[in-house]
């Protein structure tokens, strides 16, 4: 919920209404092309972070996945043409791009030298394995001297 100062003129219900942040939702889901961003899980475990980004009708070489600075960026891009020609001489051509970035900053306890991915089934999926003094140790016993 976010405030709102009201100055002059009290608006109607109306425009409140469609002045919340529920309908902002476009410019939260959408990259700068205009095109829907996927949709993503964030997993965690003892032992890991998995990252999954639903992104269907992509190749794995479609995507590009960057390290820099502790923050993970996941990125596609994709071009296609197709043009039509037939007997009486129209032709039509159709433009596709594609394109989404989504960034994530990694924790401290994330060991980003082994992150690896793996793309099957419309599903992109990014391991980061947590370092070893950040996994949970199992009770011991201490002796007394």
């Amino acid at each position: 919920m976010s405030l709102v100062k009201f100055s002059g003129n009290y608006p109607s219900v109306f425009d409140r209404f469609f002045g919340n942040d529920w309908f902002d939702w476009a410019n939260r889901n959408f990259s700068a092309t205009n095109t829907t961003l996927p949709s993503v899980n964030i997993k965690e475990s003892s032992a890991d972070f998995e990252v999954e980004v639903a992104a269907p009708g992509l190749g794995k070489n479609d995507f590009n996945i960057e390290l820099n600075h502790d923050v993970l960026t996941i990125s596609s891009e994709k071009k296609e043409e197709k043009e039509t020609k037939d007997e009486k001489q129209y032709t039509r051509r159709e433009f596709s791009y594609q394109s989404f970035t989504r960034s994530f900053t990694l924790p401290n306890i994330a060991d980003s030298e082994k992150i690896e991915a793996k793309y099957e089934n419309g599903i992109l999926k990014v391991v980061i394995p947590k370092k070893d003094e950040a996994k949970p140790k199992p009770a011991r016993q201490i002796a007394i001297a």
